[in-house]
């Protein structure tokens, strides 16, 4: 078995997949990006240490949000953005899931269907939250769209990190009641009632791909409950936001995970169940593997992390504010925000200018490569 990460597999069977399969709208920029990402064909620079002379070739990263080499950087960096927004009360986590009986309509109008599953989510959380009977105000929460299981099939869900509490009409905060956020199966016949609604309106509307059996298919739908899951309150800010980073900028498989290329197969790692923290070793043939991942290209310039509530950008500014002050604590210095931003880029670069080799020199740039022309990187789908 030979070590590989995402843009190897996609190298090695990716001609063979080509051939026989079509790729999703947008797949082949990923493609593309995935492969070239942090190659010569990006271009880079060259360093040198000025006490051993090591040398290292530097090149720059695609930064596709689907690749799994670029999403540190953006992840902190969103964070950071973040720390000026978290309120210091609890976090719930909730997860609204679609049912698997939605996956072939998913695969036909992919944008139209998570379009609609935010907007249900949203919906759902901001009437709870609005009710006399639960909190009586306006909710501040964040939604992340996943799609994927552990072996990369189909599982579109939604994650929803929800702050305890909501800032009423007259500028009080109210925290939830029974030591929870809301009742779980209120939740998911009203999300389902909802995502129902919206899609009988997409049908009306002309936006239903032929040969969908609305009847039949509205059945399987009311058939069973949805899977609404609520997860125990996080703790201060820092606790959410590291919790938070877990999902936002998560891909569907991470090169950490891929075993390597073992024939004809690829092995990769995946939960041996759940909650027992083990792993084991799941393979699949290359052309399967990567038509799971291609499952999950989203649509092109589709926003899968969103704001609501207080924190929508309409009205973040002035949400915020009136929260902190119902909350009777300061708003965060922009000062110490920053100068917080500064350190952790500060150390970073530290790290990453002292030589790997002595330890003690510090690596300088000595020349800049230049992309490689278009034609010599064009690794994947044209």
């Amino acid at each position: 078995m030979r070590p590989a990460g995402l843009a190897e597999v996609l190298d090695a069977f990716g001609p063979a997949y080509l051939a026989t399969r079509p790729l999703p709208r947008g797949g082949a920029k990923v493609w593309r990006a995935i492969c070239v990402c942090r190659t010569a064909a990006l271009g880079g620079h060259l360093e040198a240490c000025d006490a051993c002379g090591q040398r290292r070739h530097v090149y720059h990263s695609c930064r596709n949000r689907h690749c799994p080499q670029c999403q540190t950087r953006a992840k902190e960096a969103w964070l950071a953005a973040r720390r000026r927004e978290v309120l210091p009360v609890p976090y719930f986590h909730l997860v609204f899931t679609l049912p698997h009986a939605l996956n072939g309509l998913i695969a036909a109008r992919p944008r139209a269907l998570y379009e609609l599953l935010f907007a249900s989510v949203a919906a759902t959380l901001t009437e709870f939250a609005a009710s006399a009977r639960h909190l009586g105000g306006r909710p501040a929460f964040s939604l992340v769209l996943h799609t994927w299981t552990q072996d990369l099939r189909r599982h579109v869900h939604v994650h929803a990190l929800v702050a305890g509490g909501a800032l009423t009409a007259d500028g009080a905060w109210i925290r939830p009641k029974k030591g929870f956020l809301f009742p779980v199966r209120a939740l998911s016949r009203v999300f389902r009632g909802k995502f129902v609604a919206g899609l009988d309106g997409l049908r009306q509307g002309g936006r239903w791909p032929a040969g969908a059996d609305w009847t039949h298919l509205k059945a399987r739908l009311y058939a069973h409950d949805w899977v609404v899951y609520a997860k125990q309150p996080l703790g201060g800010p820092e606790a959410v936001l590291e919790y938070l980073g877990r999902y936002t900028h998560r891909v569907a498989i991470s090169n950490e995970r891929i075993v390597g290329i073992d024939g004809d197969e690829v092995a990769f790692r995946v939960r041996a169940d759940a909650g027992s923290g083990k792993k084991r070793t799941l393979r699949l043939p290359g052309g399967e593997f990567i038509e799971r991942f291609l499952l999950h290209v989203l649509p092109p310039g589709f926003k899968r992390i969103r704001h609501y509530g207080l924190l929508s950008p309409a009205c973040k500014r002035s949400g915020l504010a009136a929260a902190r002050t119902a909350l009777d604590v300061p708003a965060p210095s922009p000062i110490a925000a920053e100068s917080v931003a500064d350190f952790l880029r500060r150390v970073a670069r530290i790290e990453h200018e002292r030589c790997p080799c002595c330890s003690s020199g510090q690596m300088h740039v000595v020349a800049v490569i230049p992309p490689a022309p278009r034609a010599l990187h064009l690794r994947g789908p044209p």
